[in-house]
């Protein structure tokens, strides 16, 4: 039975259990299926109110596809396109957005990782795209490659993240035109879950296709996704050749991406919270349509990213009340939509890991989790608005994730009645200590966070007045120093390799560095 913490309780006395808790543990959780409601603030007057502005959006203002092959795409779909410009008819929309499916399995490498997707299912996925980190040693410098390895292991190894996304940070010490070779190989190579994609241009989201197919065989891409895609709109109302050559390599192999608007708040969309989700919405739903126009009935994933912008400095912020109440009204309408959707987790803007970057953290956690999300992504490490990714934050964030997992489930019920039998037990005065089902329940009945000190200020004294960061980066360390490779196939790992090397002849590179894994 797990306890939501990647342990599995067993029957044995008080020293194995003990030994039980000490030995570390690193079992993959399976999907989260939601146990709590979801929070839904719009009446369906409401959600029909975001609807029709949304669909009048896309029929009366349009939206721009700065891409020759969607243009034609569109033209032959019967929309109406006037230069760059592409109308849509919201009867088209509705009709193109119902051929998506609502829910399906990510194949991972290692099968019994596979994940159940959409619905009341919820994976959580580590940040990507960090220019900087904070290391082991907490300085912020550039990353590489042996960093992004590192953060790959560090997902394989927490038990609440389902995946190893992509470039968690960008790993400067390989060329840019190469960098998404190094990147998918590293996201395949250190662990066996689910991982992301790179759609940096369509031929490199076809190179990252080309090796899925190795890796899994285009008879499995076939049946199910085994991979993500993100593809990032230019609000307001902007998609441009880059992310839509991206998006259909992906689709076109039945591979899903997020289609997501990239929302600041006051900024590119209107500084009030109902008309800017009625703006983003109407961003999602056209990339949405088009997926479907690539290939009917691939899956989609209703996507954004939220922040909102400092009306003082026009920069970005996370953790306000106004992005949960977008994420709770976003959600509510890709319900409404019947399609799966992606947001973003455990934002903070501080710049170093601080109460600052705690507070905005779970703020938006537990928005996400009431809005009820699917794709639950930049789950671990995000800091200085993404700016850079932190191993102290990564590895708390990380345990958080296991936290909100264990809130989301909702309550258990399976021992309720040994517990009414407990009080019949115990009776007034007494205490639960000693109690049978206190001894059999106790390793699941209340989450006991690793990273967290909750001891008398004496002891913690006594143990060296040891802060937060200090604890996340020597368990850190000391996951490294326990990480096992999930090996790759022999043959597999060679035609990865192989691959590699001949795509990086073949792309212009000439002051590339040499990689070594």
């Amino acid at each position: 039975m797990n306890d939501g913490q990647g342990r599995v309780a067993r029957a044995g006395g008080r020293g194995a259990r003990r030994a039980m808790r000490a030995a570390p543990d690193f079992e993959m959780l399976p999907a989260l299926k939601r146990g709590l409601p979801e929070c839904e603030p719009m009446t369906p007057e409401q959600v029909a109110r975001i609807d029709d502005a949304s669909m009048s959006i896309l029929e009366e203002v349009g939206v721009i596809f700065r891409d020759d092959i969607a243009l034609a795409d569109w033209r032959r779909a019967g929309a109406r396109v006037v230069g760059d410009r592409v109308y849509l008819d919201r009867e088209m929309v509705r009709d193109l957005i119902s051929t998506i499916p609502s829910g399906w399995t990510y194949r991972a490498r290692n099968a019994d990782r596979s994940l159940p997707f959409g619905g009341r299912h919820s994976i959580f996925v580590p940040m990507t795209g960090a220019p900087f980190l904070r290391d082991l040693d907490d300085v912020r410098r550039w990353p590489t490659i042996g960093d992004l390895n590192m953060f790959h292991k560090l997902s394989h190894m927490s038990p609440a993240l389902h995946s190893s996304a992509h470039h968690i940070v960008e790993p400067m010490d390989v060329k840019v035109s190469h960098r998404h070779l190094h990147i998918t190989y590293s996201s395949m190579k250190y662990s066996d879950k689910t991982f992301m994609g790179m759609t940096t241009s369509g031929k490199n989201a076809e190179d990252v296709m080309a090796m899925c197919e190795i890796l899994f065989g285009r008879e499995v891409m076939e049946e199910t996704p085994v991979t993500t895609g993100n593809c990032n709109g230019n609000s307001p109302l902007v998609w441009d050749e880059t992310m839509l050559s991206a998006m259909r390599a992906f689709i076109r192999r039945n591979q899903p991406v997020l289609c997501s608007p990239f929302v600041l708040g006051g900024a590119n969309t209107p500084a009030s919270v109902a008309p800017a989700v009625a703006q983003l919405n109407a961003e999602a739903l056209s990339a949405l349509a088009y997926t479907q126009v690539i290939r009917k009935g691939a899956p989609a994933i209703y996507g954004h990213y939220l922040s909102t912008v400092s009306m003082k400095s026009g920069a970005p912020m996370a953790g306000t009340p106004e992005i949960s109440l977008m994420n709770f009204m976003i959600g509510q309408m890709a319900r409404f939509y019947g399609v799966p959707w992606r947001t973003s987790n455990l934002l903070g803007g501080a710049k170093t890991f601080d109460a600052q970057a705690g507070y905005e953290s779970a703020m938006t956690m537990n928005a996400v989790l009431h809005a009820g999300a699917n794709y639950i992504w930049h789950s671990a490490g995000w800091n200085e608005a993404g700016m850079h990714c932190s191993v102290a934050k990564f590895v708390v964030d990380a345990e958080i994730c296991a936290m909100g997992y264990r809130m989301a489930e909702g309550p258990r019920w399976d021992d309720f009645e040994a517990g009414l039998a407990a009080v019949r037990d115990i009776g007034p005065g007494g205490h639960y200590l000693g109690h049978p089902h206190t001894l059999e329940n106790f390793e699941r009945a209340f989450f006991m966070p690793r990273l967290f000190d909750n001891n008398s200020i004496e002891q913690w004294q006594a143990e060296g007045s040891v802060e937060i960061t200090a604890r996340a980066l020597a368990h850190a360390r000391a996951l490294l120093r326990d990480y096992e490779e999930p090996k790759l196939d022999a043959g597999v790992d060679e035609a990865l390799r192989d691959f590699i090397a001949r795509r990086e002849r073949e792309i212009p590179a000439e002051d590339a560095l040499n990689t070594e894994y």
